[in-house]
């Protein structure tokens, strides 16, 4: 039987999308207003920032990677966060399937003590990472960037993927002990194949950080040589002129890698947030 809509569930669904397209518009319409943008002259943008494009200035994108070494620095980017993410990854795992899988006094502890991270704000750590890494000799090398992000994203790292293994039934690794698998094949041959979505979820989360991150890396470094391409943005702005169009464009192509990965790896970061959350 059909239910009858009345007045009132007719206005709670009109507020309904207009909350949610209201929502949609603040998160979309920069970075729409971003694109145009980096399409225009800085003088189109000075008379009328909210216009659109007399013609497609497509050449910003050709200066602004020929400017400020943009490709030295996008290649130090891919190589900072992907090797952060492959680090953060295998600490990950292992720390994950311990503290999910294996029973020992001081476990939930240990547990808190890392995932209590989270609610720490990174700007704390500042003094901290800065003293540590210049007493070490790593200062303005890529390595401190990658020793650094690994670490901010331990925490929530280890909070998602223990949460996912926990989730595994405890009856698959008790048929795989009574077929003589040990430690190290439980881990490497059960647990963490079906921890894929758990993983790629805390590995996303970790690229986008150490690809957007911009406070540290400006803290540790300061040649071009090591330096990431969040901070190479600040170079198209000098003592007397900014060149709005071709910073714009190069941000539209910083952008670009960390919302294309989480288009890709859509589906499989939704189902690592949930699984942790079902019992099975």
């Amino acid at each position: 039987m059909k239910s009858k809509q009345t007045p009132t569930w007719i206005i709670l669904n009109i507020l309904k999308w207009v909350l949610l397209i209201t929502l949609l518009a603040v998160a979309v319409l920069p970075v729409v207003w971003l694109l145009i943008s980096s399409l225009r002259t800085n003088l189109e943008l000075q008379v009328s920032p909210f216009g659109w494009p007399e013609k497609f200035q497509w050449k910003n994108y050709l200066t602004a990677l020929s400017m400020a070494s943009l490709p030295r620095l996008l290649l130090n980017s891919v190589v900072v966060a992907a090797s952060a993410v492959i680090v953060n990854t295998i600490v990950t795992a292992m720390g994950s399937f311990i503290l999910s899988r294996e029973q020992f006094k001081g476990r939930d502890v240990i547990y808190t003590i890392l995932t209590a991270g989270v609610l720490v704000p990174v700007i704390s750590f500042m003094v901290p990472y800065f003293s540590l890494i210049t007493k070490t000799g790593l200062y303005n090398h890529l390595s401190a960037l990658v020793l650094v992000y690994t670490a901010v994203n331990i925490p929530v790292s280890i909070f998602l993927v223990t949460a996912f293994m926990k989730s595994i039934p405890k009856e698959l690794e008790e048929a795989s002990i009574i077929d003589g698998c040990g430690f190290f094949r439980r881990f490497s041959q059960i647990i963490l194949p079906l921890s894929r979505s758990g993983l790629v979820t805390a590995a996303t989360f970790c690229f986008i950080y150490s690809w957007n991150e911009f406070v540290m890396a400006m803290l540790l470094t300061s040649s071009i040589e090591s330096r990431t391409i969040q901070l190479g943005i600040k170079f198209f702005t000098s003592q007397f002129i900014t060149d709005y169009s071709s910073m714009y464009a190069a941000v539209i192509i910083t952008i670009i890698p960390s919302v294309g990965g989480y288009i890709f790896l859509h589906d499989k970061i939704i189902g690592g947030l949930t699984a942790g959350g079902v019992k099975g």
